[in-house]
């Protein structure tokens, strides 16, 4: 009895317990509350007189109202109301631990629900004008906390609405540190994911015109940086095994029987047909959801930004990635801005500073419907600025790498005497020129081999004579799926006679073709005939297998083949082993020659790196170098000594047979004097050539004398 007593007596003067006692028990503890309260009344009437001290007692009482608000809701009605007061009237003098003391008692009462998400997110931005970095982050961080909690179970659309209203209010207020806070709040919650709709996309643009660089500068950043990882993260094992099923399915339907090398070259190059096919539909799904796609009206904002950068006098990075989002916005909304192409062209020149970037901007800013002549201009900028002997070879690769990935996203601004002179640096001696010419005629045998010479043509496929060319502004609107007219031929005994080898890599064996095209009647096997072979003509009920499947589609003309996928497409729902038959049957047109008769010979065609016309270009598209970049002294010397551990001293390993043996004649050499041996060292030193023409004028002049 006595020792409760004395913890009563305690109580006053220990609020950690007392608040310990009040939320097992808080009707029991009523009067020791009241009293604190009464306290903290008083206390705040103190210090509202000198609001510039820090009074322990006061912060401890607020803390502690603050943790027990929930146990007496009606008696502690007016106490964030009152702190609240306090931090309006005294924000900015009020000393810095007080006011961080009534900011989390503040947060305490949020999460309670004792007061409105509103209210407080409106006092936490009135708080930014003070001078106090650490509030500043605390304030950011819990707004952000606050919102994110809101949304966890569902969408509160009301509620956010209120609050993107008040932080566009916010962002278009003058004080600049409330307004970037309210972007980086805005920023984060899109990358979070919970404010990434439309509405909030379209606040963030306006801040692209703001005065203040920084802001502008974050708003600009959001929007060029926002799809680096977008879309990147996929199932790699899934991927794998769609790729492995396709590849299995060609292969299957372009068999051979004997390994040889010619042979083993042509199932490389299926191989890596497939892979590149794989690969476009991976990188077509990039960017699908960016924030670029949300704006209401691109257009308008791409000429207000194009305006600003022609007044623009800030430094050259901010101008860049002004452009770099001009560009964006271009290329992915295909807006057409004719006065955006002689700006980026005036920085083409190689002693410009980040011109790499500047090629990526003008090639971004290329799509199908901007108008040859727009872009003709700053094609030949490339080539005579970059591809010519006077600059190294570094240099003319980039140019050469510029152009293709421009004339990748529109090819008719290229001229055919252009490009046949672009194509003759493919036998240049530097690799990486080599490389960007070889890929530049690559990329036109597959948009409009009419450019090239006819030399450069290569042999026509089953899959570029199916596709044609299409002309400026022509826009052909397909109704099926391109070989799905594999699909109309039945096949049985998908892996029937066929398999992989035991060896490593699960390397394929069974193949056959002729030297330079794949032989597609080849009817040596047996179990590669149809099942139903009662009608010569093949019929519905015929059943084949996947190669014959094959022969029988390269046979179709190119309209027999739309009008039999177009059947398929409107009369069934596609699984994915019918997706795969058409990758399988697609790789194959593109690596069977196109020809009327299979006695003619056609060349092989260089496989060279095409680039594919994606909304965003790379930046190591431009930079791609295929050599091997210089390293410094430094870097060489760390290889070379890390190549020297744990070797043994070079040099003879035998020596000396006899220690005790003499010297031989050229250790002797090297004690003696520069004079005894100043004859021998002459007659190994090489001769200059005006040397040589002396010699040789004596020497006929001598033999001239003796006849």
């Amino acid at each position: 009895m006595e020792k409760t007593q004395a913890n009563n007596n305690k109580l006053p003067s220990n609020l950690p317990q007392l608040q310990n006692l009040i939320k097992r028990d808080a009707a029991s503890y009523a009067e020791e509350f009241d009293r604190q309260y009464s306290v903290y009344k008083a206390t705040r009437v103190i210090f509202e007189q000198n609001p510039t001290v820090y009074i322990e007692d006061l912060y401890q009482m607020v803390m502690f109202l603050a943790q027990v608000a929930q146990c007496y809701p009606d008696k502690l009605s007016d106490f964030p109301q009152d702190l609240v007061t306090l931090l309006k009237r005294h924000n900015t003098v009020l000393h810095q631990e007080m006011r961080m003391a009534f900011v989390k008692a503040l947060v305490l009462l949020r999460n309670k629900n004792m007061l409105s998400p509103i209210d407080l997110h409106m006092l936490f931005f009135q708080l930014l004008h003070c001078q106090d970095k650490r509030l500043r982050q605390f304030l950011k961080r819990h707004i952000v906390t606050d919102i994110k909690n809101i949304n966890s179970k569902g969408k509160n659309m009301k509620l956010n609405k209120e609050l993107q209203n008040f932080m566009y209010e916010m962002l278009t207020s003058k004080h600049a540190v409330a307004a970037k806070t309210s972007l980086g709040v805005m920023i984060e919650l899109y990358n979070k994911h919970v404010w990434n709709d439309a509405k909030t996309v379209n606040i963030l643009a306006t801040a692209c015109f703001s005065k203040v660089t920084k802001i502008m500068v974050a708003a600009i950043k959001f929007f060029i940086g926002q799809d680096k990882e977008e879309g990147e993260e996929t199932d790699s094992d899934s991927e794998s095994e769609d790729e492995k099923k396709v590849l299995k399915s060609t292969l299957i339907s372009v068999r051979v029987n004997k390994k040889t090398k010619k042979k083993q070259r042509i199932l490389e190059r299926v191989k890596t047909v497939v892979k590149k096919n794989q690969k476009k539909k991976k990188t077509k799904t990039n960017f699908d959801f960016s924030a670029l796609h949300l704006i209401h009206d691109p257009q308008d904002l791409a000429e207000k930004l194009y305006k600003r950068l022609e007044k623009m006098n800030e430094r050259f990075e901010v101008k860049l990635m002004t452009m770099n989002m001009i560009s964006r916005l271009i290329g992915v909304h295909q807006l057409y801005l004719p006065n955006y192409y002689p700006l980026v062209q005036r920085f083409l020149f190689p002693h410009q500073r980040e011109v790499t970037k500047v090629m990526v901007f003008a090639a971004q800013a290329a799509h199908s419907q901007v108008p040859p002549d727009d872009l003709e201009p700053v094609v030949r900028t490339l080539a005579n600025n970059f591809v010519t002997e006077r600059y190294s070879s570094e240099v003319m690769a980039m140019g050469l790498n510029a152009i293709r990935e421009l004339c990748a996203r529109n090819p008719y601004c290229m001229s055919d005497d252009l490009l046949q002179d672009l194509t003759q640096y493919k036998t240049h001696k530097d690799k990486g020129v080599m490389m960007a010419a070889r890929s530049l005629v690559s990329l036109f045998r597959d948009k409009n081999p009419e450019l090239l010479a006819r030399k450069d043509r290569g042999a026509p496929s089953e899959l570029r004579v199916e596709k044609k060319v299409e002309q400026f502004g022509e826009n052909k609107a397909i109704s099926y799926i391109p070989g799905a007219e594999i699909l109309t031929f039945k096949t049985h005994g998908d892996d029937e006679g066929i398999g992989l080898s035991d060896s490593e890599d699960g390397e394929w064996v069974d193949v056959k073709h002729s030297d330079d095209e794949i032989d597609l009647d080849d009817d040596d096997d047996d179990d590669d005939k149809a099942v139903n072979e009662s009608t010569d003509t093949p019929n519905e009920e015929t059943i084949f297998s996947k190669k014959d499947a094959l022969k029988e589609v390269m046979k179709l003309t190119a309209e027999e083949r739309a009008a039999r996928a177009a059947d398929v497409v409107s009369s069934r729902f596609l699984t994915d082993d019918d997706f795969a038959k058409i990758a399988a049957v697609q790789a194959a047109k593109q690596v069977e020659k196109f020809s009327k008769s299979k006695k003619n010979k056609k060349r092989k065609r260089e496989d060279g790196d095409q680039a594919e016309s994606g909304e965003i270009v790379s930046l190591k598209s431009i930079e791609m170098i295929y050599k091997k970049r210089k390293h410094s002294k430094e870097a060489r010397m760390e290889t070379v000594m890390a190549g020297r551990e744990g070797r043994e001293k070079y040099g003879t390993k035998k020596g000396r047979m006899n220690p005790n043996a003499s010297t031989t004649n050229k250790e002797k050499n090297k004690g003696k004097s520069f004079m005894m041996v100043k004859y021998k060292v002459g007659r190994k030193q090489k001769k200059s050539f005006r040397d040589k023409q002396i010699k040789l004028r004596n020497s006929l002049l001598k033999q001239r004398k003796n006849y």
